[in-house]
């Protein structure tokens, strides 16, 4: 936790733009976007009815006897990475406490509702009428009234600081808007201003990671926009219910003597007073709640007995045997290590699976989740994994129960440091007491695209077990990121040319040294193709930021006049449905209704108002956009104008992502071993190891 300046560079400004991107037309499908609204919607209602009576546990089932034998083989498989353990899912004529992940029956639990067609024509067109008379640009009509909702017109001309609700619109331009609607009657002290400047601020704030703001600092970030009466205007937005107020102790400062005559424990500890939006302040409390409630709740009726616990605990070695006897005597268990360390909660997985349970692992991404699925074996359903987004939506993993809990008695997450608060909250509030959720992940990454944490507070908040992996990362690019993650940048052996370093003068080099790596060097030398190469540089913008990258690697690999809207069949692309959420694929084509694509090997439908925000070129990608999936060959490249943006966890990332080979385009100089060094992750303001302590003060 940390106070930081409200507009300093955001820890997740090489993610890609959060702007409105979503799904398929009317009738289609639902979208990934509109899916992810529906489960907030559903997180809330949830919340409501927890508060209003706790539900019971989920039963269990009939109970079965494993045994170490029948639990050896498939997990030390999955710990060595040797052989799948599918038997362990799906071995025919054995008897089982429950059939484990079966695939759900889709019925009303997994309706979705109507798609969303979009904003209504009419309410378009006065929002277009109401921002020509503005002089503000037509394009923001659809995100307005998408935003705005009904009366979007009416609200924004009664009040035209509502277009700082947009995402990309500036003060400067709702204030040049405002002054053109209202004339002489627009004035820096508009309350209507102050309280959409406060809400601005607060929503930089959550971009950048925070979930909260120190009351001060928003204090002066608003001064220096203009705002005579900052106070007022943060109450403003507190009395219209925007944002949230709080005083938090400090856990760390001294609490002050107590006056002459006072008892000793009368004295009051320090606080701070912060703000916060409150939608991002609800569901870190919500979040709150629902890891007290798991941590607190008992193991399910019926459950594996410790005996079986402690026989497959036997049938495994290490720290996947530490993790197991963790899993079995808590609710909540905290995971860390590298890459390598991932086989420990999937062996953990496949134990339980042979316990009778219903196992789900979930990664970040779409590339993550084949690899646990790899893992795991061919025999293992389907619905055995999922991305943390198709889980949330229904669209991937079990289903529900008919309590609308996740149907599974152990959730595996994999790359847990990508929860925010949102998705955490959801997460964690659809599992039924008694269920167990180990979150493993690696803290040395970058952090979660949306606000938050998660991760890291809950390893500070100390309420549950941690089990800290003794699995290395080998090989020379194991090293080397190993080292990293300790602040070291060490000269590693690479007999097989595992690791090349490419020093480069400018950035025009760096361009041409790229693709003649990508096109080239590496399918010759290493034998992996173009298409298995990623490109991973700092920011989209620069001399050498994915844009111009992007723009040469499209010209060597697949020339074209980018005739629908850019793209064309067979570029490479990085798709964003929602914020923080990316997905690698291929264009397809193009028709009346948008852009087509093949995304993780299934076909996507982008609407094309919604293509120039939610689609751009990804043979380069940011190293926020690479988190949670790997490639066979990775080329980071680092400009010279670029090096302010780098700090060892994004160096950490990106070293990372390469499985057999890494190339350092280095252009870099002295700010690479400076930033693995002395630069770490700049810091959020959160509430989340606070809240928690609060809840279990005896954990």
């Amino acid at each position: 936790m940390g106070a930081a300046s409200v507009e300093e560079p955001s820890g997740t400004q090489d993610a890609a733009d959060p702007k409105d991107a979503g799904g398929a037309g009317a009738g289609g499908p639902l979208s990934e976007a509109e899916a992810e609204i529906a489960a907030q919607r559903a997180l809330q209602e949830r919340i409501a009815e927890r508060k209003a009576a706790k539900e019971g546990p989920v039963d269990a089932g009939a109970k079965l006897s494993g045994t170490a034998a029948d639990l050896l083989a498939a997990v030390r498989a999955v710990e060595s990475g040797e052989k799948p353990a599918g038997a362990v899912f799906a071995e025919p004529g054995r008897t089982r406490r429950r059939v484990v992940v079966p695939e759900p029956e889709r019925g009303p639990a997994r309706a979705v509702p109507a798609v969303d067609a979009g904003p209504d024509p009419e309410t378009v067109a006065e929002v277009r009428a109401v921002l020509a008379e503005g002089q503000a640009p037509e394009t923001l009509a659809v995100p307005a009234a998408r935003t705005l909702g009904e009366g979007a017109g009416e609200r924004l001309r009664a009040d035209p600081w509502q277009l700082l609700r947009l995402s990309g619109v500036r003060p400067e331009q709702a204030d040049g808007f405002a002054r053109a609607l209202l004339g002489a009657e627009c004035a820096p002290d508009d309350e209507r201003r102050g309280r959409a400047m406060t809400l601005w601020l607060l929503d930089q704030a959550a971009v950048a990671g925070h979930t909260a703001l120190d009351l001060p600092v928003l204090v002066e970030a608003l001064g220096k926009r203009g705002v005579p009466d900052p106070d007022e205007a943060v109450q403003g937005a507190v009395a219209e219910g925007d944002a949230l107020l709080f005083q938090d102790a400090l856990e760390d400062a001294p609490v002050p003597a107590p006056a002459e005559g006072e008892e000793e424990d009368a004295a009051e500890r320090p606080v701070r007073v912060l703000a916060g939006l409150e939608r991002t302040a609800l569901a870190e409390e919500s979040l709150a709640d629902a890891v007290a409630r798991l941590i607190n709740s008992g193991a399910k009726e019926d459950g594996p007995a410790a005996a079986e616990w402690e026989a497959a605990a036997g049938a495994a070695s290490g720290t996947t045997a530490e993790l197991i006897r963790a899993v079995a005597g808590h609710r909540l268990v905290l995971h860390t290590g590298g890459e390598a360390a991932r086989a420990e909660p999937l062996a953990v997985a496949v134990a339980a699976a042979g316990l009778g349970l219903r196992v789900c692992v979930a990664a970040h991404s779409g590339d993550g989740r084949r690899r646990a699925a790899r893992q795991l074996g061919p025999e293992a359903p389907e619905s055995a994994t999922a991305t943390v987004a198709g889980l949330l939506t229904q669209a991937e993993g079990p289903g529900r129960d008919a309590d609308g809990a996740i149907a599974v008695d152990l959730l595996v997450v994999l790359d847990a440091p990508q929860l925010d608060v949102d998705d955490a909250a959801m997460l964690v509030e659809l599992l039924a007491d008694g269920t167990g959720l180990v979150l493993s992940g690696d803290p040395g990454v970058l952090w979660s695209a949306g606000p938050g944490r998660v991760f890291a507070d809950l390893l500070a908040a100390e309420v549950c077990p941690r089990v800290v992996s003794r699995t290395p990362d080998f090989g020379p690019i194991g090293e080397l990121v190993s080292g990293i993650g300790i602040g070291e940048l060490n000269q590693v052996e690479a007999p097989g040319k595992e690791v090349v370093i490419v020093p480069v003068r400018d950035a025009a080099e760096a361009i041409h040294r790229t693709v003649q790596l990508v096109a080239d060097s590496v399918p010759r030398a290493i034998g992996v193709p173009a298409e298995e190469t990623q490109v991973i540089t700092p920011g989209h913008g620069g001399a050498a930021g994915t844009r111009a990258l992007n723009a040469a690697l499209k010209e060597r690999l697949n020339p074209g006049p980018g005739r629908f809207g850019g793209f064309d069949p067979g570029d490479r692309v990085v798709y964003v449905p929602a914020p923080g959420r990316v997905r690698p694929g291929r264009v397809l084509g193009a028709d009346a209704q948008g852009l087509r694509l093949e995304c993780d090997g299934e076909p996507v439908l982008v609407p094309k108002e919604r293509v120039e925000g939610a689609v751009r070129h990804g043979w380069a990608v940011t190293g926020h956009q690479a988190v949670g999936m790997r490639w066979p060959a990775a080329v980071v490249v680092l400009p010279g104008d670029a090096t302010q943006a780098l700090n060892r966890p994004w160096v950490y990332t990106a070293f990372g992502r390469g499985e057999r080979h890494l190339s350092v385009v280095h252009g870099a100089d002295a700010a690479l071993p400076r930033a693995v060094a002395e630069v770490a992750a700049k810091p959020r303001t959160t509430r989340l190891r606070q809240l928690v302590r609060a809840q279990l003060p005896g954990a």
